[in-house]
């Protein structure tokens, strides 16, 4: 990628501009996810919030779950770059969001959602666990790869109904430490992020937590 650099000048991906992938000024607009926040999903919420109406109600086996950025058209771009074009150094820049809004998590280790083994190979690379190796570098934690998918994992465009059919669609890959994050690029309905911390106390752990990139929020 880097001798490639020098043939193809590089443009952010956000807004097409010279230079980087991701512009200073585009990383700036990107919408942080400021408090008040439920306590466990991390939707913003107009005050501070045990469950909000996202998670009241519905069983998460993740003790909290917190994003970097909000999921707009720009974050939504940045992702796109990141994993469908191969961009991998962007997962850099995404960790460094992450680590200037979600602070370090009290675990013992770092692990990832694990893409599907189609789209692994169509990417080349897992987003999910480039990130997860950025954070872990940052806040010196281990990465382990603690979790393996049962079935695929393709949600782009389902419901929020469909993609809480992925219960079940993770198994760990061997015991887990007593506490773990989970890191993953888009929070979406915590779907995948219940799923895969349900998988991890299962083999062990006691206190999960999930950590995004980016997160969707609900309009209204």
């Amino acid at each position: 990628m880097r001798a490639l650099d020098l043939l193809l000048p590089q443009r952010c991906v956000v807004c097409g501009s010279g230079g980087r992938q991701l512009c200073a000024v585009c990383r700036d607009e990107l919408p942080r996810i400021e408090p008040p926040l439920c306590i466990r999903c991390g939707a913003p919420t107009a005050w501070p919030v045990e469950r909000c109406r996202e998670c009241a109600g519905r069983r998460l086996a993740f003790a909290s779950a917190r994003g970097a950025v909000g999921y707009d058209a720009a974050a939504r771009r940045l992702v796109h770059a990141w994993k469908e074009r191969g961009l991998r150094r962007l997962a850099a820049d995404a960790a460094q969001l992450v680590a200037e809004r979600v602070p370090p998590p009290a675990v013992e280790a770092l692990t990832f959602v694990p893409s599907d083994r189609g789209r692994r190979l169509e990417r080349g690379h897992n987003p999910a666990e480039r990130l997860a190796l950025e954070l872990a570098a940052i806040w010196e934690l281990p990465c382990l790869p603690l979790l393996e998918r049962t079935r695929g994992g393709r949600q782009r465009g389902s419901s929020a109904a469909e993609r809480r059919t992925v219960r079940g669609a993770f198994r760990a890959a061997g015991a887990a430490p007593r506490s773990v994050a989970v890191i993953d690029d888009v929070y979406t309905t915590g779907a995948t992020a219940a799923a895969s911390a349900t998988a991890l106390r299962a083999a062990g752990a006691r206190r999960v937590h999930a950590i995004a990139f980016a997160r969707a929020l609900r309009r209204g």
